[in-house]
């Protein structure tokens, strides 16, 4: 799948997350009948080791529990409410509350049934108290449900994995062509980035580990180590030419994440082949390709 003349193609950042609760059936859903070209995730391994749809370290942001994500187990998660704090109803059709939670299984199965060629953007996040055991599961999930790593496909689904951190994707890389890996990239300040995801390891110490991560990523991008860069769109605002230079060298870009006007014709401007947006049916529209 790539991008045509109308511009980059869609991919909806944790669904349609910008009318439902992000990472919900419900916001999927939305994203495939908005007519999305991909739908993006994030995966973090439970107390009994599932793999669940879930972006930050803990329940409290998105959900009625409290708590890391790791401290509970796939039924308990199963058990809380994910979408009320963005809408407390669900629209007809897209499940009951109780269904709205989706493990990744759940969601490749919602990639699978839509039917049409999907692409399926699978972020692995650290700090992870399991290393890279999450990476190791994704793939078994992909082995057993019949995919091809080569291509990286599975049926109409093509699967790309990204992550901010380099030892992630050297690791897929054992298994995975580089092709189909992305090293994401934000030009947002290190320090406070470290203050934000990962609290508890606030430091010098730890702020220089990760700025040589984030070096290090950026490095795997120019060294053509992975096939694709996921910049951010402050990224791609700040750095336009070196963003070109990725495009022109065949390098994926997708940028994330697009939600406003200007930033979605700054993309078409610069050749983006793929974009991610919480608003799919916005940027569609946008593009001509939904009126």
């Amino acid at each position: 799948m790539t991008a045509g003349r109308q511009g980059p193609l869609v991919i909806a950042h944790r669904g349609a997350s910008d009318r439902w609760a992000e990472h919900t059936r419900a916001a999927y859903l939305q994203a495939l009948d908005d007519g999305a070209d991909g739908l993006e995730c994030d995966v973090r391994l439970t107390a009994d080791r599932e793999l669940v749809c879930w972006h930050d370290a803990t329940v409290d942001r998105t959900s009625d529990g409290h708590g890391p994500v790791h401290e509970h187990t796939l039924a308990e998660l199963r058990r809380l409410d994910v979408s009320s704090w963005k809408d407390p109803s669900v629209p007809p059709g897209y499940g009951r509350a109780a269904e709205q939670l989706l493990a990744f299984t759940d969601l490749l199965d919602l990639a699978r049934a839509a039917g049409r060629p999907v692409v399926l953007a699978v972020e692995l996040k650290h700090p992870s108290p399991f290393g890279f055991d999450a990476e190791d599961a994704v793939l078994a999930t992909l082995d057993a449900a019949g995919w091809d790593p080569g291509s990286g496909t599975i049926g109409q689904v093509s699967v790309t994995f990204m992550s901010f951190h380099p030892g992630s994707l050297q690791h897929l890389g054992s298994f995975v062509p580089s092709a189909h890996l992305m090293a994401l990239t934000d030009e947002q300040d290190v320090a406070v980035a470290v203050a934000e995801h990962a609290p508890d390891l606030a430091g010098p110490l730890a702020v220089a580990g990760v700025e040589r991560l984030v070096d290090e990523a950026r490095m795997m991008i120019d060294d053509r180590q992975v096939g694709g860069a996921g910049p951010s769109v402050a990224y791609l605002r700040a750095h336009q030419e070196k963003v070109r230079r990725w495009i022109r060298a065949g390098t994926l870009v997708r940028v994330w994440t697009v939600d406003d006007p200007a930033d979605v014709a700054l993309c078409r401007e610069v050749g983006v082949p793929e974009v991610t947006t919480n608003r799919p049916a916005d940027v569609l529209e946008l593009l001509g390709r939904r009126t």
